[in-house]
């Protein structure tokens, strides 16, 4: 027998929803992910420049910390997937908002507690604002980046099924949106409020949609008498919804050739693109191109990349996986064959092409493979897995860009690695087949 989910005070009840829940879940989820901006890299890099000065930091050593604070977030992410599996969704993504909230607030005062410490100490050294900011950055890309993301987006894929692709386009659009124009309104509350007082509004938008998530997110549809995709269940029997054979642990799907190759192209896109992003003006100006045709690639990279996302996403329900891991091979070359054309005419439009390919497939790859594959049961401690990889390797990715222009002057030993490193992937996924599909 199924059992009754226990009452929450001023929870609502999906069951007595007038229209299938998930879509409310699908809504209040997508919000989330938004609300993570804050603690993603896109939210970070507008306050840098007014940051470091005020704090006294130089360039390299604000961007250090940032490294050393994402670099310990990536370390322990994986523990959140537990906590998901553990306690579901809407507990972990309510600690999660709680805590960058907090952290955001504690962040506006960082220049405030360095000051305290060195008057306290007696000692005028950068050493200080530096560690205090290593840990902020820790808490904001751990609770942002790590923990929100994966509960919010985790939750939407749990209360969907045969229809996961259309709703992931559904937050693939919005969120795609959402992040581009992020820059712009940040900054615009930074130009009117300063650094400190945009972080401090920042927070208190985090610890008020806290309130919304204990009211609105919900852990699993079964636990209302509801499967996946809206069906009520006829014999109160939660098995009865799922539609995998086998739910897999952390353990075995690790022992899964699918689950390296899905994850080892997944954190191609975050290293790529995160160096990319990090170094545009500097990668173009080395090849003769001004600013201005360095940022122009955006735009519509991001085009594409919401083109590929709808398509795949909508065709992700009737089409294997394993077709969209080899077309995001593909897209992955063609960037790297792009980055490694800049000075030809031809370089800029297949980077831009590659760029929007790689970053279409990642919204569609790393959000539906995981329960198709490996089943709801343990997609926390999964997808919290693989999210200490992307994490990792979007913190690796500006020192390496950066160490191998220094070493070689040049970015295109970058292209070299990323096409050798593709064909890797390209040859170990001949076998890396669905495992819920024999």
């Amino acid at each position: 027998m199924l059992k009754k989910n226990k009452k929450h005070f001023l929870s609502i009840d999906p069951a007595k929803s007038p229209i299938f829940y998930g879509y409310i879940v699908l809504v209040i989820g997508s919000i989330g992910v938004f609300c993570s901006i804050p603690g993603q890299t896109i939210g970070v890099s507008v306050f840098t420049d007014p940051v470091k000065d005020a704090l006294g930091l130089s360039r390299n050593q604000f961007s250090n910390a940032y490294l050393i604070g994402t670099i310990a977030s990536a370390l322990i992410i994986g523990r959140a997937g537990v906590w998901f599996d553990k306690y579901g969704a809407r507990l972990v993504a309510f600690f999660a908002a709680l805590t960058l909230g907090i952290a955001l607030f504690l962040s506006s005062w960082s220049l405030h507690m360095s000051n305290f410490v060195k008057s306290i100490l007696e000692v005028d050294s950068w050493m200080i604002p530096f560690v205090i900011i290593t840990f902020l950055f820790f808490l904001l890309r751990f609770a942002g980046q790590g923990v929100l993301t994966m509960a919010s987006r985790n939750m939407i894929m749990i209360w969907f099924d045969k229809n996961r692709g259309k709703v992931n386009a559904f937050t693939s659009i919005a969120i795609s949106f959402g992040f581009s124009a992020s820059p712009l309104w940040v900054d615009a509350l930074i130009e009117s409020n300063g650094w400190q007082g945009a972080w401090k509004w920042l927070g208190a938008a985090l610890l008020l949609f806290s309130i919304l998530i204990f009211l609105l997110y919900k852990n699993k549809p079964e636990d209302y008498g509801l499967i996946p995709d809206g069906k009520i269940i006829q014999n109160r029997n939660p098995k009865a919804s799922n539609t995998v054979s086998k739910q897999f642990t952390l353990k075995e799907a690790k022992s899964q050739r699918a689950f390296w190759m899905y994850a080892l192209i997944l954190a191609f896109n975050s290293f790529f693109v995160t160096g990319l992003t990090f170094h545009i003006v500097s990668i173009f100006e080395s090849q003769g191109f001004p600013k201005s045709d360095a940022i122009a690639i955006f735009l519509p990279a991001s085009v594409v990349a919401v083109i590929v996302s709808i398509i795949f996403n909508y065709l992700s329900d009737y089409l294997p996986l394993k077709l969209f891991l080899y077309l995001m091979i593909l897209g992955g070359i063609v960037a790297s064959v792009g980055f490694l054309s800049l000075p030809t005419i031809y370089g800029i439009p297949l980077l831009i092409t590659g760029f929007g390919i790689l970053s279409g497939f990642y919204g569609v790859l790393n959000t539906i493979a995981w329960p198709r594959f490996f089943g709801r049961e343990h997609l926390g401690a999964i997808s919290g897995r693989v999210m200490s990889f992307l994490i990792l390797a979007s913190a690796l990715a500006p020192s390496i860009f950066s160490l191998c222009y220094t070493s070689f002057g040049s970015y295109h030993f970058l292209g070299y690695l990323g096409l050798s490193y593709l064909l890797f992937i390209a040859i170990g996924s001949i076998k890396a087949n669905n495992p819920n599909r024999g």
